[in-house]
């Protein structure tokens, strides 16, 4: 008799190893900083996807604009207390502007989350191209492109977006426009750690194998290097997102973003400048959200990394497992 029908007769379960998937999946929600971020990077989506129902349940639209509202011999202080709060407007309205805070608060969630997911697809498309093509080109390829991306990395990000963006015309929207100058200015950090990584995997007896066997360059990446290459991208694609939350911010807050009457956080502390100690929330809605925003994005990639990474999610193991030994302890 076998020794598996031995071993099934004894009763014995036969271990089957999780998917690569279901492993991510399990190491996520071990780390509970990474599952509280998650919940709360879902309910801000969920914000920027349900804006029209929200506004459509205060009656307000963003752009509106309400003049009887407003004291203009006073400035453009909206009437009433605290903003000009009220049933109709829920966290008042924006001073001279007179439009309605929180209608713009939640349709400028959509504005920064889109332009920072399609800036990181810009520099995560551009990083991967000419990653893969330095590590896997022959020397001149490498020398051309590899000094193409240290010049891209050299160039200051919010100075030259600063001046990118007062130069180019408002023929296009602006948030496509802001999303463009930042991906295509901060690509040279992606390609740097793709062309490691690609070198790193180049040298493995898998890939090795398929190049005996007649595989041309580029089956060899599309078959064997761009899956492998996966974790690491988006990992580093994790925690590019919250920097390009505060980079978009920041040009709004400078004047050369995002536009009126377009919404944006950074608009709209920009407009909180000299309002903030008549209604405080013109400052901390905006400055709140962007905070949060950021910080949970922050965390989640954190954790996302430690997931993707076998060794990290070894240590986390590894320190639970003596937290608890010592809490039994005592």
């Amino acid at each position: 008799m076998s020794e598996a029908l031995l071993a099934q007769e004894a009763g014995a379960v036969t271990a089957v190893p999780a998917s690569a998937g279901r492993q991510f999946w399990r190491r996520l929600r071990g780390q509970r900083a990474a599952v509280v971020a998650a919940c709360v990077v879902a309910l801000l989506v969920l914000i920027a996807l349900g804006a029209p129902l929200l506004t459509a349940l205060e009656g307000q639209d963003p752009n509106a604009y309400h003049p009887g509202l407003i004291d203009s011999a006073r400035g453009g202080v909206p009437v009433g207390r605290f903003g000009g709060m009220s049933a109709h407007h829920w966290l008042g309205l924006e001073p001279q502007t007179g439009r309605d805070l929180f209608a713009r608060l939640v349709y400028g969630a959509r504005v920064s989350l889109s332009v920072a997911f399609a800036a990181t697809l810009v520099q995560v498309a551009l990083g991967v191209a000419f990653g893969v093509a330095a590590a896997l080109g022959n020397k001149l390829v490498d020398n051309v492109l590899s000094r193409i991306t240290d010049v891209v990395v050299a160039l200051p990000l919010m100075i030259l977006s600063l001046a990118l963006m007062a130069i180019v015309p408002d023929t296009f929207p602006r948030p496509v426009l802001v999303a463009l100058v930042i991906g295509l200015i901060a690509w040279g950090g992606t390609a740097k750690i793709v062309r490691a990584q690609t070198l790193s995997l180049k040298s493995l007896d898998h890939v090795a194998a398929a190049r005996l066997s007649g595989w041309g360059t580029w089956s060899i990446a599309r078959r064997e290097l761009l899956p492998a290459l996966a974790a690491p991208v988006i990992t580093y694609a994790a925690l590019l997102f919250p920097a390009n939350i505060s980079t978009e911010a920041a040009l709004s807050f400078l004047g050369v973003g995002v536009k009126p009457p377009t919404p944006s956080w950074g608009q709209m502390l920009t407009a909180a400048d000299v309002w903030y100690q008549a209604a405080p929330q013109y400052l901390l809605l905006p400055a709140g959200a962007l905070f949060v925003t950021v910080l949970a994005l922050t965390v989640l990639g954190d954790g996302v990394r430690t997931a993707l990474d076998p060794r990290a999610a070894s240590r986390l193991r590894i320190g639970t497992g003596r937290k608890r030994e010592k809490r039994a302890a005592a």
